[in-house]
This record gives structure tokens, C-alpha cells and sequence, in this order.
């Protein structure tokens, strides 16, 4: 069994214009414990694509499994085997981290204790213990990024989905969420990224997916897309398969 199945996603949104196909049959899969990385541009799909993942919005078309349960259809058995880390953290600012972990134990059906347990390791695994009883909304930036890590693992799920996990973070937090993500790997958890950063992905990811203009470009082990496409890097890669497809890379210009 694959831990994520897409199978010619799409999502149409309406605007003035017309259609915007934010995503246009997007296929790809995830096998259990890989590492696999969405990479592109911002505005390239990546974003609503695991938002679908997720159960946050519904696709236009196509279908998208996680360990076998499509996510239109149950919901629910999705949300218990996924953490799903969003760009933004969605907080409460009123509650303290203790507070908050507690919560969502409760809500994926952890006992009192096992969720007590859960958040006590998670706080310290990221230096959160001595703010455990700090308002959220007292939390710097990068504080609030290790409790949204925290809160999207208490419940344990095989399945992370990471939205842009280390965007907007500075050297020393973006570090410990990239060793996190490395750890979590290691223990056999399976995980879907999303990115911008090439660098970031060259060092995760096993294989990778190029999305650009809501459309998957290229999907591949990196050292593969290299010998496949040329070039030194991931990044040489990504422009290489937009180029390959015909499509013009002027507007990606956020790719690092």
C-alpha cells in the first residue's frame, strides 16, 4: 500500500478572469517512510494540493488517497493518520503550549495521561519545556513554528505533511526543524514536504515532485532528474523540466 495516492488532481478556483486551475491533474505517490518533496515556486499548486491532502478543500477532479482511504470519503481516517504543518500556524494565542498540546491530544482521542506524556516529550524535544506555560501570543516567530511541529506530532500519525517548513525562519530555528524532519525519517514516519528552497530539498528529500503552474513537471529521485535533465543541482533540474514542458520560467523567480 502507497502511504499517499494523487491521481489527476485538479482545483479550479472562479476569479474575474475566469478559471484559475491552481492545480491541472497533478499524479503522483508517496511510498510508506519516504521522504518525497513538492517542489516549485510560490503560486506553483504546492499549497493547494496539500490542502486537498489534508481534507481542507475539495479537489475539482481526480482523487487523493492517504494509506488507503480517499480523502473526499473519509475524512475522518485521514485526519488520524496525518499531522498536517500549514504556513500558517492557525495558534490560539490565548492558550500556553502545555495547553495547546493538551487540547489536540483530546481531540485525536489520546487518554489524559498519554496525552500529558505525549506533550511532555514534544516540549522538550524542542526546547519549549521552560515556556510551557507562556501564552502562545507571547511566542516569537520561531517558537510558535516548534509548537505547530509539536501539535501536528502528538498524536503520533505515520503521515507528516509540510507546508514550506522552514519558511520565514531564521538560521538556528530552520535548523531544528530540518533535523527534526531527518529524525522523524529515520524513525520510519512518512513525509510530504513542500518547498522552495532547493537546497533544503537536495538534502531531504529521497525523491521529488516539480510543480510549476499547477502542473507536475518532472517526478524523481534528484540525482536521477540530474543525470535525466543535466545540470549541477536541483535547481538547474527545476528549470530544465519547466523548460522541458515548454512552459516559461520567467515567473519563477522565487525559487532559491
Amino acid at each position: 500500500m502507497t502511504a499517499v495516492l494523487v491521481e489527476d488532481l485538479g482545483k479550479a478556483f472562479p476569479s474575474r478572469g475566469g478559471t484559475v486551475h491552481a492545480v491541472d491533474g497533478v499524479s503522483f505517490s508517496v511510498r510508506p517512510g519516504e521522504v518525497f518533496g513538492l517542489l516549485g515556486p510560490n503560486g506553483a499548486g504546492k499549497t493547494t494540493t496539500l490542502r486537498i491532502l489534508a481534507g481542507l478543500i475539495a479537489p475539482t477532479r481526480g482523487r487523493a488517497m492517504v494509506y488507503g482511504h480517499d480523502v473526499a470519503v473519509r475524512p475522518e481516517e485521514v485526519r488520524a493518520r496525518l499531522g498536517f504543518l500549514a504556513t500558517e500556524t492557525g495558534l490560539y494565542e490565548r492558550l500556553s503550549p502545555w495547553e495547546t498540546l493538551s487540547f489536540f491530544a483530546r481531540i485525536f482521542g489520546l487518554r489524559a495521561t498519554d496525552g500529558a506524556a505525549r506533550a511532555e516529550a514534544l516540549l522538550r524535544r524542542l526546547g519549549l519545556w521552560n515556556l510551557r506555560n507562556r501564552r502562545v501570543g507571547t511566542l516569537s516567530v520561531g517558537e510558535r513554528q516548534k509548537l505547530s511541529f509539536a501539535r501536528c506530532l502528538v498524536h503520533d500519525p505515520p503521515l507528516l505533511i509540510l507546508d514550506e517548513p522552514t519558511a520565514g525562519l531564521d538560521v538556528f530555528v530552520a535548523r531544528i526543524a530540518v533535523d527534526l524532519i531527518a529524525e522523524l525519517s529515520s524513525s520510519g514516519k512518512t513525509v510530504l514536504l513542500s518547498t522552495h528552497d532547493m537546497h533544503l530539498a537536495q538534502r531531504l528529500c529521497e525523491r521529488v515532485g516539480i510543480i510549476h503552474r499547477g502542473r507536475l513537471v518532472a517526478v524523481g529521485e534528484p540525482e536521477q532528474l540530474r543525470l535525466e535533465l543535466g545540470g549541477d543541482d536541483l535547481t538547474d533540474v527545476f528549470f530544465r523540466a519547466v523548460e522541458r514542458e515548454g512552459l516559461s520560467p520567467a515567473d519563477a523567480n522565487d525559487v532559491r
